[in-house]
């Protein structure tokens, strides 16, 4: 017994010795054979240590380096290191680079993608970025995770039906570019010394719109992008070989790859046949060695050759700065700019949060934790339902009405409607989940699943008050059945608004949060689908084929729900505020502040620009807070209209130009219109 005890006792002490161990860096101060060669030298050119380090590489090593599951060179003490994970809206752990554990139950589950992007604040997508690399730095030093993110997504949202819009920042190109700036901002960090915080790959970089519909896979290789830093998605270089018959041998297909810019492969494919593609002369060893650069570049610039990971200067972040108070903060009130109001006839909302009025909470999705994050999740901090949310304000009561989203039959219908009948209102969270759109699973159409439909037409009928109509979806859904139902008095759209969704859209429900966001998608009807095949990724409509043409830029038809709508409550409740250290419910009548309340009413005014049938550019950097008291303050903000950015279109020969004439200007639901003259100017002569 005693042995035992000396052993562990001296293994416990190995264990500490080598904690940082694990991690993957090189130039360890502790080994004397490395730590002094050039490329471990801080007070070299980042180019030059690169230059020095693949210069002291063999073929083969350098081979090895060109996957994600990089291969350790002892002999230059260069730890193996897992190169990718996700972190699209939180740390996730999807995917090999990061796993939870330890000190780290979870991370900070922003709403997805697709909601933030429509409250079409920039601030916003920055902040959530700096957050997600603060806690994934952290979970990096307690060996919990890696440098490499592959977020965010980057592809325009060409097709309602596809599985991973809800990824991305919608169809408008300029928002998915300003979204992709300031969210990688936030991610790297701004050191002026060129230093990452982590690593950000723009992931589908084009032409990934289709995932699995009728049977067909998406057929264009992912590039992830970070400047010179290019990426293949998992496995794209062996499908080109193995699928697609691109070429007719492996060693030319890495050949192809390589020389078209592609700098690391995930996968196994360049490890196995890049060396025999030199020896055939398909490929020289100075492509391989541009390919590592860029890579290596990256490597040096997160760190990862300057030592002991601890001693740098993000090395002190740790459990305590995961999930922390502001964090999950910054997760609501992102929730809560994220959501849409579609419709509110009546001034139906907000609600009264009197605790004597109940109200029925109904649908699939009332009561649901995981669905709020979408795909590509982690765990998160923690949850608040919506059923959670609503009663924090009320007295609720609660039936699901469906099983789940699927709502295969109306076997809990009696209950839902039984509900309506005794409330003073109804609130129905329907719409969709990951079952029925994510990775590799299209939707065949655009009305809500199985039998929702008749559900919240049957409940809206039975209600002894006023119907509002919550979904949850990534994607757009045919909801014009509700749309045009009196009974329906009010619908928002909440995408999937992450951890703290149920707080926020009762916070909408019951007029503490004005909501201002704006779909950042079109909404067709079911009818659009009839000439449109996702194999066909064309923008531009074609009446010669019936063909109708993709997103509002180019479809002009009918729809559900245009790009940019939105709606915003007429009238607030002041008089209430949540308490900054819970979910009471207090009034306040000399200002919140002054009881140990907190108000913030954050609103985004947005430029839309349209000429001659054609839009421009959403100019979306106009971000206005308004506090003073829990009331509010007017306050007018000035708008700078940089007209080559803003007033501008691309030709069919992707040259920007002014078009001349009349332009509208779309600020909320304000048209403002203008008209550009040009003007001869005379040349002078010297």
């Amino acid at each position: 017994m005693k042995g035992n005890t000396i052993f562990s006792f001296i293994l416990l002490l190995l264990l500490l010795a080598t904690a940082g161990a694990g991690l993957p860096f090189a130039c360890d101060p502790r080994d004397s054979a490395t730590h002094t060669l050039p490329f471990c030298r801080t007070d070299l050119r980042i180019d030059e240590r690169v230059k020095d380090l693949i210069g002291r590489l063999t073929l083969q090593e350098k081979v090895k380096l060109l996957t994600n599951n990089a291969a350790a060179v002892p002999r230059l003490g260069i730890k193996a290191y897992e190169w990718w994970s996700e972190a699209l809206h939180g740390v996730s752990n999807v995917g090999p680079g990061t796993k939870f554990g330890g000190g780290f139950p979870g991370a900070t589950s922003f709403p997805q993608v697709i909601t933030t992007a429509a409250s079409f604040n920039a601030s916003l997508w920055e902040e959530i970025g700096k957050v997600v690399s603060d806690e994934a730095r952290a979970m990096y030093n307690g060996g919990m995770g890696g440098l490499t993110y592959w977020s965010p997504n980057v592809n325009i949202f060409r097709d309602p039906r596809w599985g991973r819009g809800q990824e991305t920042p919608g169809e408008d190109p300029v928002v998915a570019a300003k979204y992709a700036a300031s969210y990688v901002r936030g991610l790297q960090g701004t050191d002026a010394g060129g230093r990452l915080k982590v690593a950000a790959c723009c992931k589908h970089y084009t032409a990934y719109d289709l995932d699995n519909w009728a049977g067909v896979d998406s057929v264009i290789i992912d590039i992830d992008k970070l400047r010179r830093y290019i990426v293949s998605d998992c496995d794209s270089v062996g499908v080109f070989y193995d699928n697609q018959h691109y070429t007719s041998t492996p060693e030319e297909a890495v050949a192809d790859a390589i020389k078209a810019g592609l700098d690391l492969d995930c996968g196994p494919f360049l490890s196995v046949h890049t060396e025999n593609a030199v020896q055939r002369g398909l490929l020289n060893e100075a492509d391989i060695n541009l390919a590592l650069y860029n890579t290596i570049t990256v490597q040096m610039r997160l760190g990862m050759f300057d030592g002991e990971p601890s001693a740098q200067p993000y090395g002190n972040l740790g459990p305590k700065d995961v999930c922390t108070p502001a964090h999950q903060e910054l997760a609501l009130d992102a929730a809560r700019q994220g959501i849409v109001l579609l419709k509110n006839e009546g001034s139906v909302l907000p609600l009264s949060p009197r605790r004597h009025h109940p109200y029925a909470v109904i649908g699939p999705n009332s009561d649901v934790t995981v669905t709020m994050i979408g795909n590509y999740a982690g765990v998160a901090c923690g949850y608040t339902t919506p059923l959670q949310g609503i009663s924090t304000y009320s007295r609720t009561i609660h039936q699901p009405g469906c099983a789940d989203v699927a709502c295969a039959d109306d076997a809990l219908f009696g209950g839902a409607i039984q509900a309506a009948r005794r409330a003073d209102a109804t609130i129905m969270v329907m719409g969709l989940d990951q079952s029925i759109e994510a990775e590799f699973r299209d939707r065949a159409g655009l009305m809500l699943p199985g039998r929702q439909q008749e559900l919240i037409s049957k409940v809206s009928a039975a209600s002894k008050g006023p119907t509002i109509l919550v979904l949850m979806s990534g994607g757009p859904i045919d909801i014009s059945f509700a749309k045009n139902d009196p009974r329906i008095a009010a619908i928002l759209w909440v995408g999937y608004p992450g951890q703290a969704g149920g707080a926020a859209i009762a916070d909408v429900l019951f007029g503490t949060h004005n909501p201002g966001g704006k779909l950042p998608m079109t909404w067709y009807p079911q009818e659009y689908l009839n000439n449109l095949p996702m194999t066909t990724m064309d923008m531009r409509s074609d009446p010669s084929r019936s063909y109708p043409g993709r997103t509002y830029r180019f479809y002009k038809g009918p729809v559900v729900y245009p790009f940019w709508a939105w709606n915003e409550l007429h009238e607030l409740r002041p008089q209430y505020c949540r308490c900054a250290k819970g979910s009471a419910i207090t009034c306040c009548k000399r200002g919140c502040e002054k009881h140990g309340f907190k108000r913030w009413l954050p609103h985004v005014a947005g430029l839309l620009n349209s000429t001659k049938g054609t839009w421009g550019a959403a100019q979306t950097t106009y971000h206005v807070r308004k506090s003073k008291g829990g009331c509010g303050r007017a306050r007018a903000v000035p708008i700078k209209i940089h007209v080559c950015k803003y007033l501008s279109v691309v030709d069919g020969a992707g040259v920007r130009r002014i078009p001349m004439g009349e332009h509208a200007l779309h600020i909320g639901d304000i048209r403002h219109a203008i008209s550009l003259e040009a003007q001869t100017l005379g040349v002078i002569k010297s």
